[in-house]
């Protein structure tokens, strides 16, 4: 028996680049009487994880069978290519793999004339395909990193767009918070302007209630002809006084009403038109004699109570200017000598124009002085109204 080993020093996973032709040598066991070779085994090509074999005879044979034998001696059937032993030769293969003994014997036998043939051949181990050991950790690694690339790419889109929606709801939390603060800043502008408008119409309807009680105590007012300034002139009615003397002088030039008051509340109302400076107001009663007696000097100024109109402005007794007042043609005047004031209201609008505190003794007396135009300045009648008891909520208001 011939045998024909190979070996190989090359590292695991080196692979055959070509088909690997093995002409194997076979020693015959037994001689035989016919004419021809010995089987020749051919490595054929890398199949099912293993090398496949085939076995071929040139010889010809009547009747032949061929026979696989392991490294054991073990048969193991191989798959036939031709069948012809007629005329031709018998040839079959199978596929040997790593771990099989690595060795296989080819045997033909002749039964009619009682011959037999054998080859072997033995395949090194690094011929055989194999897998690195280092290849499944690589695949795993390979595995794991792609995945955990592919879930950090998830992750990073993931953030951002929950960054996204994070800015988005923000910038629109900002832009409701803003609007809401345009909106509070609206109603807050609004309720402002609102409580402005009725804070003054309620204090319109105050002052329209002070006005009206204080008119509820109207009386009748006649000038004194016997208590006037030289200049002045008093009509026949003894209810208007203008000035005779058209130049203007230094003295005051004024009349004093015949009716004097030492208590309780009066109220009269003077049309002064549109002279361009005028004084409204009361006298004490030593004031009245001092002008009866002396008609033609100023009167003192302790014990004189007055509203003084001129270039323009509103001036009262011992106080400032009177602002926010427009010129008025009809002066409605309160002497409250209980309460020790003295009031004056714009009649056309209802409304105060201020108010002096009294300081005097015995009886007051009104007066008036008009400009030196000649116009009239006179008393206008009143109606005398009852003043009716105010409703709880309006006394409220007017309190």
């Amino acid at each position: 028996m011939w045998s024909l080993s190979q070996s190989n020093s090359t590292s695991a996973g080196m692979g055959l680049t070509a088909v690997i032709f093995l002409l194997v040598l076979a020693s015959r066991h037994q001689p035989t009487a016919g004419v021809g070779h010995d089987p020749l085994l051919v490595v054929d090509d890398y199949e099912d994880g293993g090398i496949r074999l085939k076995c071929l005879s040139e010889r010809l044979f009547s009747e032949a069978q061929l026979l696989w034998t392991d490294s054991r001696g073990d048969n193991i059937t191989g798959t036939p290519l031709s069948a012809d032993t007629g005329t031709a030769g018998v040839s079959s293969s199978i596929v040997l793999k790593a771990g099989s003994g690595n060795s296989m014997s080819c045997r033909i036998l002749d039964k009619q004339l009682k011959t037999s043939t054998e080859s072997s051949v033995a395949i090194a181990d690094a011929f055989f395909p194999s897998t690195s050991p280092w290849l499944a950790a690589f695949v795993v690694i390979l595995l794991l990193s792609i995945f955990l690339v592919l879930a950090a790419i998830y992750k990073i889109r993931s953030n951002n767009k929950e960054i996204t929606r994070a800015q988005n709801a923000r910038k629109q939390i900002e832009q409701d918070i803003d609007e809401l603060k345009r909106k509070l800043d609206e109603q807050k502008r609004r309720f402002e302007k609102e409580n402005e408008d009725a804070e003054k119409r309620i204090e319109n309807v105050r002052n329209e209630l002070k006005f009206r009680k204080a008119r509820s105590n109207a009386v009748n007012i006649t000038l004194d002809q016997t208590c006037k300034h030289p200049n002045l002139c008093i009509s026949d009615d003894k209810r208007r006084v203008k000035s005779s003397d058209k130049k203007e002088t230094a003295l005051k030039a004024m009349v004093v009403a015949t009716e004097g008051f030492p208590d309780k509340k009066h109220y009269w109302e003077v049309e002064v038109g549109n002279q361009s400076q005028w004084e409204l107001g009361v006298v004490s009663e030593n004031v009245r004699d001092v002008i009866m007696n002396n008609m033609g000097i100023s009167p003192p100024v302790n014990g004189l109570f007055s509203l003084q109109y001129s270039q323009g402005k509103y001036i009262l007794t011992g106080r400032e200017d009177v602002s926010d007042c427009k010129q008025c043609s009809v002066v409605g005047v309160l002497l409250d000598v209980e309460s020790s004031e003295l009031s004056f209201y714009n009649v056309e609008e209802m409304s105060p124009l201020g108010s002096v505190v009294l300081e005097f003794t015995g009886k007051l007396y009104p007066f008036f002085s008009p400009d030196s135009s000649g116009k009239w300045l006179g008393v206008r009648p009143v109606k005398p109204q009852t003043y009716d008891p105010l409703p709880q909520g309006e006394k409220e208001i007017n309190e």
